[in-house]
């Protein structure tokens, strides 16, 4: 909205300053600044509200240490996070981009579901909450919402790039002697144009690209591409969910990623930079940056009472929401094969209760009685189970998200 209102003034009016409001740069520390204040002044009042409707976390006593002191505790917190993000990005950001838009309405798409499932564990005091094949039901339509705009969005191109190779040879002005050589690569054109590719780690000058693995068939390639997406949402948003499972581990784990997803929607957003580093150009990307900003303020924001002790829970609005923004915006930036290696904390939790699950299916079918391969799943409490505070264990998979997230950033020139 206010990227409009600069956008007016500047080309009608002579007030100066105006085309600050342009520049995806100032717009960003604008949106962070307001989802920061928003978190933290709503947010309190927030909280106050939910504790008077006693809109409390129904605790299950899983045997850890401290658990039962929190019954009671707000819960759907995540109504804070999808605030601070909304607003900021309605004033700041350019709302007839199209990544802007996908964004938003994953956004309310994932937190009407998990307030769906939160409104059901406490109001209706069914703790197993919004069946699961329901929550299915919802991250598909996602996908393929998702997967059918970035397929047949005409707002939605890559630049493929035309290069010519040219040899240089140096010779020596007083022998007269060639002393050295060397091959330089240009890029002499790109053009805009539709295309189902996607980025490869570590590969340098290779792209999959979807259509090719359907032999050219852009039917089957759009509905691969949709498989792709419903998977990657369903897989990213799930993990998160079953990260959530103490005192600022989510927010704290989530924050590193955003800003790495920031740092490359900018990089693949700008001709010279994308140049550069020899990636993806993808134009109008750039702008999510904004909404990486809002997304960075809000868990930020979120963090100042999310953290130990938790004087509220952020609930399946939160969780699915956040893990939903991360998979968006990773298709939305040709990014989604980095997800296993950024959101490896995510993958870790998620592989932990699927081996444990099955390790105690498999025992209890051979010998007769289920055993485990942790103390318990997912695997930040196992890790509860052996005697760490909340707040270590906290710690420690933050240091493992940063370090993730400097390696995926290497990436770039790692090809």
């Amino acid at each position: 909205m206010l990227y409009r209102l600069f956008e007016y003034l500047n080309d009608n009016t002579d007030l100066p300053g105006m085309r600050i409001g342009e520049y995806i740069s100032f717009r960003s520390a604008a949106a962070i600044i307001l989802s920061l204040l928003i978190a933290i002044v709503f947010g309190k009042r927030i909280i106050r509200f939910l504790k008077r409707k006693q809109i409390g976390e129904d605790i299950r006593d899983l045997g850890l240490e401290g658990q039962l002191q929190k019954k009671g505790t707000p819960t759907m917190g995540g109504i804070i996070i999808i605030l601070a993000v909304i607003v900021p990005v309605l004033l700041f950001g350019n709302l007839q981009n199209v990544y802007i838009q996908l964004m938003l309405i994953s956004t309310l798409w994932l937190g009407f579901i998990g307030g769906l499932d939160d409104y059901i564990k406490v109001f209706r005091h069914k703790k197993e909450g919004l069946k699961g094949r329901f929550k299915i039901v919802g991250q598909v339509g996602l996908g393929i919402i998702v997967g059918t705009t970035m397929w047949l969005s005409d707002d939605i191109v890559i630049h493929e790039k035309t290069f010519e190779t040219n040899n240089y040879t140096i010779i020596d002005n007083e022998t007269g002697r060639e002393v050295d050589s060397y091959t330089q690569r240009v890029v002499v054109s790109t053009t805009a144009e539709k295309s189902s590719k996607t980025s490869i780690p570590f590969l340098k000058d290779t792209m999959l690209d979807y259509k090719m693995l359907t032999g050219g068939n852009d039917t089957w390639a759009w509905v691969l591409y949709i498989v792709v997406a419903i998977f990657v949402i369903t897989a990213v948003s799930n993990g998160a969910n079953l990260t959530d499972g103490i005192d600022g581990l989510l927010t704290g784990v989530s924050v590193p990623i955003v800003l790495v997803l920031g740092i490359l929607a900018y990089l693949s957003g700008h001709i010279i930079y994308s140049d550069y580093l020899n990636i993806m150009y993808i134009p109008d990307s750039g702008e999510l940056i904004v909404f990486a900003a809002a997304f960075a303020g809000a868990l930020i924001g979120f963090l100042w009472y999310n953290s130990f002790p938790a004087q509220i829970f952020m609930g399946d609005t939160g969780s699915l929401t956040i893990g939903g923004i991360i998979a968006v915006f990773a298709l939305c930036i040709r990014k989604e094969l980095l997800l296993p290696l950024l959101c490896g904390v995510f993958l870790v939790e998620s592989l932990s209760v699927m081996i444990q699950v099955g390790y105690f299916k498999y025992t209890k079918r051979k010998y007769g009685e289920g055993r485990r391969i942790l103390l318990m799943s997912p695997i930040h409490h196992h890790y509860q189970k052996k005697g760490l505070f909340e707040t270590k264990i906290m710690m420690r998979f933050f240091i493992v998200s940063l370090l993730l997230s400097a390696l995926t950033l290497v990436t770039l020139k790692i090809q």
